[in-house]
Protein backbone atom coordinates (compact mmCIF):
# COMPACT_ATOMS: atom_id res chain seq x y z
CA UNK A 1 0.00 0.00 0.00
CA UNK A 2 1.01 3.42 -0.54
CA UNK A 3 1.42 5.83 1.70
CA UNK A 4 1.10 9.84 0.57
CA UNK A 5 1.69 12.81 2.44
CA UNK A 6 -1.93 13.16 3.65
CA UNK A 7 -1.83 9.57 4.81
CA UNK A 8 1.35 9.26 7.28
CA UNK A 9 0.35 9.97 10.58
CA UNK A 10 1.37 13.08 12.36
CA UNK A 11 2.68 12.88 16.31
CA UNK A 12 2.85 16.01 18.09
CA UNK A 13 5.37 15.89 21.27
CA UNK A 14 4.45 18.47 23.96
CA UNK A 15 6.67 18.74 27.22
CA UNK A 16 5.04 19.54 30.84
CA UNK A 17 7.80 21.30 32.77
CA UNK A 18 7.91 23.01 35.74
CA UNK A 19 9.34 23.00 39.60
CA UNK A 20 8.55 20.28 42.42
CA UNK A 21 5.52 19.27 42.91
CA UNK A 22 3.29 21.81 40.54
CA UNK A 23 0.94 19.32 39.20
CA UNK A 24 3.22 17.79 36.13
CA UNK A 25 1.47 14.34 36.57
CA UNK A 26 -1.56 15.45 37.48
CA UNK A 27 -1.97 17.54 34.20
CA UNK A 28 -0.60 14.31 32.10
CA UNK A 29 -3.06 12.16 34.37
CA UNK A 30 -6.14 14.92 33.61
CA UNK A 31 -6.16 14.97 30.04
CA UNK A 32 -4.22 11.31 28.53
CA UNK A 33 -6.74 9.01 27.19
CA UNK A 34 -4.67 6.13 28.14
CA UNK A 35 -3.43 5.41 31.54
CA UNK A 36 -0.38 7.74 31.71
CA UNK A 37 3.37 5.82 32.39
CA UNK A 38 4.74 7.34 35.57
CA UNK A 39 8.09 6.85 37.10
CA UNK A 40 7.13 8.23 40.48
CA UNK A 41 9.47 6.99 43.61
CA UNK A 42 8.72 7.37 46.99
CA UNK A 43 10.68 10.41 48.59
CA UNK A 44 13.43 8.92 50.90
CA UNK A 45 15.69 10.17 53.49
CA UNK A 46 18.33 10.50 51.27
CA UNK A 47 16.43 13.57 49.59
CA UNK A 48 16.82 15.14 52.85
CA UNK A 49 18.64 18.54 52.27
CA UNK A 50 18.22 18.04 48.67
CA UNK A 51 14.67 17.99 47.68
CA UNK A 52 12.96 21.31 48.89
CA UNK A 53 9.65 20.08 49.85
CA UNK A 54 8.18 23.45 51.55
CA UNK A 55 5.34 24.55 49.84
CA UNK A 56 4.33 20.78 49.39
CA UNK A 57 5.22 18.87 52.41
CA UNK A 58 2.49 16.49 52.15
CA UNK A 59 3.75 15.31 48.56
CA UNK A 60 5.30 11.62 49.47
CA UNK A 61 6.35 10.94 45.65
CA UNK A 62 8.14 12.06 43.08
CA UNK A 63 8.51 11.95 39.36
CA UNK A 64 12.43 10.24 38.41
CA UNK A 65 12.28 10.18 34.84
CA UNK A 66 9.03 10.84 33.07
CA UNK A 67 5.64 10.60 33.00
CA UNK A 68 4.04 9.87 29.52
CA UNK A 69 0.37 10.08 28.19
CA UNK A 70 -1.35 9.98 24.46
CA UNK A 71 -4.35 12.13 22.94
CA UNK A 72 -5.36 11.20 19.79
CA UNK A 73 -6.26 14.23 18.02
CA UNK A 74 -8.33 11.92 15.13
CA UNK A 75 -7.16 9.09 13.02
CA UNK A 76 -3.39 10.00 11.86
CA UNK A 77 -2.92 12.79 14.23
CA UNK A 78 -1.80 11.94 18.31
CA UNK A 79 -0.59 14.34 21.04
CA UNK A 80 2.25 12.52 22.72
CA UNK A 81 2.89 14.36 26.06
CA UNK A 82 6.02 14.09 28.20
CA UNK A 83 6.49 15.33 31.91
CA UNK A 84 8.85 16.38 33.01
CA UNK A 85 11.21 15.46 36.08
CA UNK A 86 11.16 18.67 38.55
CA UNK A 87 13.74 18.18 40.39
CA UNK A 88 17.44 20.01 39.40
CA UNK A 89 19.18 16.34 39.93
CA UNK A 90 16.80 14.78 37.59
CA UNK A 91 17.59 17.72 34.78
CA UNK A 92 19.70 15.35 32.72
CA UNK A 93 16.62 13.97 31.16
CA UNK A 94 15.46 17.01 29.89
CA UNK A 95 17.58 16.85 26.45
CA UNK A 96 15.92 13.61 25.36
CA UNK A 97 12.77 14.40 26.96
CA UNK A 98 12.59 17.37 24.64
CA UNK A 99 14.09 16.53 21.34
CA UNK A 100 11.71 16.97 18.83
CA UNK A 101 8.99 18.76 21.17
CA UNK A 102 6.44 21.07 19.20
CA UNK A 103 6.56 23.09 22.75
CA UNK A 104 6.36 23.02 26.04
CA UNK A 105 4.06 23.73 28.91
CA UNK A 106 5.62 25.27 31.73
CA UNK A 107 3.79 24.88 35.04
CA UNK A 108 4.33 27.60 37.83
CA UNK A 109 2.52 27.54 41.74
CA UNK A 110 2.77 31.28 42.72
CA UNK A 111 3.84 29.78 46.09
CA UNK A 112 7.27 28.47 45.16
CA UNK A 113 7.30 30.66 41.70
CA UNK A 114 11.28 30.68 41.41
CA UNK A 115 10.74 27.01 40.72
CA UNK A 116 10.10 27.37 37.30
CA UNK A 117 12.84 29.86 36.14
CA UNK A 118 15.09 27.00 35.32
CA UNK A 119 12.21 25.58 32.62
CA UNK A 120 11.58 29.17 31.22
CA UNK A 121 15.61 29.39 30.63
CA UNK A 122 15.81 26.06 29.50
CA UNK A 123 12.98 26.78 26.82
CA UNK A 124 14.16 30.25 26.05
CA UNK A 125 17.82 29.00 25.69
CA UNK A 126 16.79 26.14 23.01
CA UNK A 127 13.87 28.31 21.04
CA UNK A 128 11.42 25.84 22.25
CA UNK A 129 8.17 27.84 22.00
CA UNK A 130 6.71 27.96 25.49
CA UNK A 131 3.76 29.03 27.80
CA UNK A 132 3.00 29.10 31.29
CA UNK A 133 -0.14 27.59 32.98
CA UNK A 134 0.14 29.06 36.74
CA UNK A 135 -1.49 26.09 38.48
CA UNK A 136 -4.27 27.70 41.05
CA UNK A 137 -4.11 25.69 43.95
CA UNK A 138 -6.81 25.53 46.77
CA UNK A 139 -5.85 27.84 49.06
CA UNK A 140 -2.89 30.00 47.07
CA UNK A 141 -3.31 33.74 46.79
CA UNK A 142 -4.67 34.37 43.54
CA UNK A 143 -2.14 36.49 41.26
CA UNK A 144 -3.35 38.14 37.41
CA UNK A 145 -1.87 36.34 35.03
CA UNK A 146 0.13 39.47 34.18
CA UNK A 147 1.39 39.96 37.37
CA UNK A 148 3.07 36.87 36.77
CA UNK A 149 4.12 37.48 33.25
CA UNK A 150 6.23 40.97 35.32
CA UNK A 151 7.24 38.59 38.06
CA UNK A 152 8.78 36.08 35.74
CA UNK A 153 9.93 38.93 33.25
CA UNK A 154 8.28 36.85 30.20
CA UNK A 155 8.11 38.45 26.64
CA UNK A 156 4.76 40.25 26.04
CA UNK A 157 4.13 36.85 23.20
CA UNK A 158 4.75 34.18 25.95
CA UNK A 159 0.76 33.66 27.21
CA UNK A 160 0.45 33.17 30.35
CA UNK A 161 -2.68 31.07 31.46
CA UNK A 162 -4.55 30.40 34.64
CA UNK A 163 -5.83 26.86 35.22
CA UNK A 164 -6.43 23.99 37.55
CA UNK A 165 -4.41 20.89 36.13
CA UNK A 166 -6.89 18.51 38.13
CA UNK A 167 -9.64 19.70 35.72
CA UNK A 168 -9.44 17.88 32.07
CA UNK A 169 -11.51 21.00 30.35
CA UNK A 170 -8.65 23.40 31.88
CA UNK A 171 -5.60 20.97 31.57
CA UNK A 172 -7.13 20.76 27.60
CA UNK A 173 -7.09 24.51 27.22
CA UNK A 174 -4.06 24.80 28.42
CA UNK A 175 -2.87 22.40 25.76
CA UNK A 176 -4.76 24.09 22.87
CA UNK A 177 -3.09 27.42 23.54
CA UNK A 178 0.66 25.82 23.45
CA UNK A 179 -0.12 24.91 19.94
CA UNK A 180 -1.97 27.58 18.80
CA UNK A 181 1.29 29.69 20.61
CA UNK A 182 3.69 26.87 18.90
CA UNK A 183 1.97 27.46 15.44
CA UNK A 184 2.13 30.93 15.32
CA UNK A 185 6.44 31.35 16.47
CA UNK A 186 6.84 28.68 13.86
CA UNK A 187 5.23 30.25 11.34
CA UNK A 188 6.69 33.67 12.50
CA UNK A 189 10.25 32.14 11.81
CA UNK A 190 9.34 30.62 8.34
CA UNK A 191 8.02 34.52 7.25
Amino acid sequence: MDFGPSDEPVALKILIAGGFGVGKTTLVGAISEIRPLRTEEVLSDRGIGIDDVDGVEGKTTTTVAMDFGRITIREGLVVYLFGTPGQERFWFMWDELSYGALGAVVLADTRRLTDCFPSIDYFEQRGTPFIVAVNCFDGADRHEADDVRVALDLDADVPVLLCDVRRRVSAKTVLVALVEHSLKVLTASQS
